[in-house]
């Protein structure tokens, strides 16, 4: 664990230099035990990778040594909050049951994504859907989720053109991970499906659809159930 400050209003705490379940679940718990026992200024606690970053208010930080700076302050109550981490706890993770309709106008990269790997466009769809992915982190877009669990036989490079507007619900491939548009913007991933979910809604209590930790399952449906998702 290494604790690195980030201008005089963010700590960056940092868990290790790989994507995997090992560092994910002490993201997590960090995460849990930084909310559980929440140090004085802090105010949001932000998980990625295999960091986690923790933002503060620095006029809010404990006195302890007046001597020392708001950001040595901080750094020093959270790894006190930190003590006997391994024996943290975490909360049972959501399922979350994805629809997508693959191939056509909704997934114009699943044909070079087949070809690639000398497969049928039914068999990617099949080994696509057919696994379950842990939401690692939400970032590039608000409800952007980076999904790991991608089927090593369907990993695939991102396009070499990037695309300036993927829409909505759009479902990618990039590299060994999956993903889901939430909005409407420029991208680079190979596009194999659409959702009619919507994954980020500023107007819900809780706006993005999913968050870290997440357990997500892609179902396949035609382009009539898309339809009657989308109006619902």
């Amino acid at each position: 664990m290494h604790l690195t400050p980030l201008g005089d209003r963010a700590l960056l705490i940092r868990l290790g230099d790989t994507i995997d379940e090992k560092t994910h679940r002490i993201v997590r718990a960090v995460c849990a035990r930084l909310e559980s026992r929440r140090v004085a200024g802090m105010i949001e606690v932000v998980p990625a990778f295999a960091s986690v970053m923790v933002h503060y208010e620095p006029s809010l930080v404990a006195n302890g040594d007046g001597a020392a700076a708001p950001h040595e302050r901080f750094a020093a109550s959270v790894v006190a909050a930190l003590a006997d981490l391994e024996d943290e706890a975490l909360p049972p993770p959501r399922t979350v049951e994805i629809p997508v309709c693959y191939g056509g106008e909704y997934g114009p990269d699943l044909d070079v994504v087949a070809r690639q790997h000398d497969l049928t466009t039914m068999e990617v769809v099949r080994l696509h859907s057919g696994a379950t992915y842990r939401v690692y982190m939400l970032g590039f877009a608000p409800g952007f989720a980076y999904l790991g669990g991608l089927p090593q036989s369907i990993a695939t490079p991102r396009r070499n053109e990037p695309r300036t507007a993927v829409p909505a619900g759009a479902v990618g491939i990039g590299g060994n991970q999956t993903g889901i548009y939430p909005l409407t913007s420029p991208g680079g991933w190979q596009l194999i499906g659409r959702t009619p979910l919507r994954l980020f809604d500023a107007k819900r209590e809780r706006p993005t659809l999913l968050t870290v930790g997440d357990l997500v399952t892609f179902r396949a449906i035609e382009q009539n159930e898309f339809g009657t998702l989308a109006r619902a």
